[in-house]
This record gives C-alpha cells, sequence and structure tokens, in this order.
C-alpha cells in the first residue's frame, strides 16, 4: 500500500502470487516458452552472444534482470548500429 495512492494494490489482495509464479513460463499461446541457453543459432556470433547471455535471469533475484536486460539490449543494438553503418550490397549504382 502507498501513502500517495492508498487504495492501489488492495484490488487483488486475496492472490497469491507465489503460487501464480511457480508455474512453467508459457507463451499467450500456452506453449512453454524455450529458455534463452536453447535458442537456436541466428546465424550472427554476435547476436547468439547476447541472447546467451539472457541466460542468467533465470535464477538471478529480480533486482539482476534489468541489468542483464540492458546489457543484451546494449548488445543487440550495437550489432544493429553496426549493420547500418554497412554498405548494402544488394544496391548497386548503376
Amino acid at each position: 500500500m502507498d501513502e500517495e495512492y492508498p487504495d492501489q494494490g488492495t484490488e487483488d489482495k486475496d492472490q497469491n502470487i507465489s503460487t501464480e509464479r511457480s508455474g512453467s513460463p508459457a507463451s499467450p499461446e500456452g506453449h512453454l516458452r524455450p529458455s534463452a541457453d536453447a535458442l537456436p543459432p541466428t546465424g550472427d556470433e554476435r547476436v547468439d552472444a547476447a541472447l546467451a547471455g539472457l541466460s542468467r535471469l533465470r535464477g538471478a533475484p529480480a533486482e539482476e534482470h534489468v541489468a542483464v536486460l540492458e546489457e543484451a539490449y546494449g548488445r543487440l543494438r550495437d550489432v544493429l548500429g553496426e549493420l547500418d553503418a554497412e554498405p548494402d550490397p544488394d544496391q548497386r549504382r548503376p
């Protein structure tokens, strides 16, 4: 409960978060999601390395998730930036 918003969070006070979080992670379609270390290779070692870093999320405290996600995001952003800087071989000038 928050002093500024005293009613916030009280609507689900009978909700058991621990029970809900103990289940297997599933996609909206109900299929189990693969763990980050079981993802198929992308064909780019830099992208694969960034995605492999996500395996550190499993078992890590929630407080550490932001840092892990920011690191993976930064690495993927760098890869995309490098790809944008490379000339496109398919766009040949006449």
